[in-house]
């Protein structure tokens, strides 16, 4: 029979490993942003959450294949009665996503 022997940690050496290129300086932090940014961040960000519920909304009709303006357009054709506050959004930023 053989032996009892302790763990195989106590067969090796213990080598510590060396870091790559030393210590690193930490960068100091930015500083933080003015609220000026942070109203229009915050403004902007309730206007693309309420023109991502207009997209998710069926009762305008599918939205694939059409602008999110060409599909306002079309329900208030059909007298679905989109929110007048989307139309404004949609022309007021020209972006439509």
């Amino acid at each position: 029979m053989t032996t009892k022997h302790g763990p195989i940690t106590n067969s090796f050496k213990v080598v510590k490993k060396t870091r790559r290129g030393g210590k690193q300086n930490k960068s100091p932090t930015p500083p933080p942003a003015e609220r000026g940014d942070d109203v229009f961040r915050t403004t902007r960000e309730e206007e693309l959450q309420k023109l991502r519920q207009f997209d998710l909304d069926w009762r305008f009709g599918p939205c694939t294949g059409i602008s999110r303006l060409q599909r306002w357009d079309r329900a208030q054709l059909h007298g679905l009665e989109p929110p007048e506050e989307i139309r404004y959004l949609l022309l007021q930023t020209h972006t439509d996503a």
